[in-house]
């Protein structure tokens, strides 16, 4: 396992980008719990943000390309709406614990 970051580093709503081990990744924060995702639309294979750490669509509710506006669960990463629908973004095996979030990529 690796140290993703510590737990107050990735607050509720809030998502992040990652660099770990070359893998470009996202994490999010919803009801308690970290999301982590690879950082890459089953679409076209680009990085889902526009600016650094924004992966979230204006409600705050979704994970958003911001190159095709695919919507995506925060929950399980389905792509729910947008050209890549039905597919799901990469999960990344994680948990959390008092020292920080970590993952098995």
């Amino acid at each position: 396992m690796k140290l993703l970051c510590a737990p107050d580093e990735l607050v509720e709503g809030q998502s992040r980008g990652f660099s770990v081990s070359e893998l470009q990744l996202l994490a999010v924060r919803r009801d308690g719990r970290a999301y982590v995702y690879r950082n890459r639309c089953p679409h076209r294979g680009l990085s889902l943000e526009w600016r650094a750490d924004d992966f979230l669509d204006a409600s705050g509710s979704m994970l958003q390309c911001a190159h095709h506006g695919a919507l995506f669960l925060i929950e399980s990463g389905e792509c729910v709406t947008g050209p890549c629908a039905g597919e799901s973004l990469q999960a990344i095996d994680c948990h959390e614990d008092a020292a920080g979030i970590w993952i098995n990529p």
